[in-house]
């Protein structure tokens, strides 16, 4: 049995790859009129956040929704930074009261008040996707960390990151060095 090809049908592989999350730029990029995405919305199973924002309610929470929510929320080219990346990632002991997002370009969406916003251009190699989610190294985290973490908890860090396969070894050592650690 074929199943009928319907907007909801092409929009939800991306909602999986995106902890359940839509934007009404997604549904440009898979031809579904943003219209049709908030009809889709008025009938139910699709929720309403924000500005060109939609979570399916039949895709299941993690823990790490929250981070791709803020990243889309911010819009194109934002990224999680500073200590965010840690928290994503379980690092430094680090718990924020807010995510920090990066974007290169002046966002002004209205935004709950555990997003904040750092208007930033990265260069390509401090830039990546970790778990599908857009971010900053964990190498530029944890020297944009300085004067937010203490230094001991950044280094021990870096090594957990080394350890773990997130931070090459020389990248760990360079960063070890910068924050003012031996290695």
């Amino acid at each position: 049995m074929v199943l009928a090809d319907t907007y909801r049908r092409r929009l939800y592989p991306r909602a999986l790859d995106q902890y359940g999350y839509v934007t009404t730029r997604d549904a440009e990029d898979l031809a579904v009129p943003a219209v049709e995405l908030r009809k889709i919305a008025q009938r139910g199973g699709v929720e309403h956040l924000a500005y060109g924002l939609y979570r399916f309610d039949d895709v299941p929470r993690t823990s790490r929704d929250q981070f791709m929510e803020a990243v889309l929320r911010v819009g194109p080219e934002a990224y999680l930074t500073h200590d965010a990346v840690l928290a994503l990632h379980d690092l430094g002991l680090v718990n924020p009261r807010r995510i920090r997002v990066g974007t290169p370009r002046r966002a002004r969406p209205r935004l709950p008040e555990y997003i904040e916003v750092v208007q930033r251009r990265l260069g390509p190699h401090d830039l990546t996707v970790y778990e599908g989610i857009p971010s900053a190294s964990i190498a530029r985290a944890l020297l944009d960390c300085r004067g937010l973490v203490m230094g001991e908890r950044l280094a021990d860090a870096a090594r957990e990151a080394a350890r773990s396969g997130l931070l090459r070894r020389g990248e760990a050592d360079r960063v070890l060095t910068e924050l003012g650690s031996a290695a």
